[in-house]
């Protein structure tokens, strides 16, 4: 579970407008439970719901692909780069 404060710190730079928005589509769509708590100041809370942990192997596939290429890519990036500079 995380707070949406939480949520923005881990993401610097990030407008408010934009996080809530992808949350409450993800909320929507049934990936994200949002519970919101009767506070002063307001309290919301978000969680995973099942379907959402269903894609954790998914995730993990892709996270390895990218230790496996990562490197791969960004040399491709650095060669692009170098010729569009000359």
């Amino acid at each position: 579970m995380s707070r949406f404060s939480e949520l923005r710190r881990l993401i610097p730079g990030i407008t408010q407008r934009m996080p809530t928005r992808q949350l409450r589509d993800l909320a929507r769509d049934g990936l994200v439970h949002r519970a919101q708590y009767p506070e002063v100041p307001p309290k919301v809370v978000y969680s995973l719901t099942t379907l959402a942990r269903s894609l954790t192997p998914l995730f993990a596939e892709l996270c390895r692909w990218g230790e496996q290429y990562m490197a791969k890519v960004c040399a491709t990036r650095d060669r692009r780069d170098a010729r569009r500079s000359v």
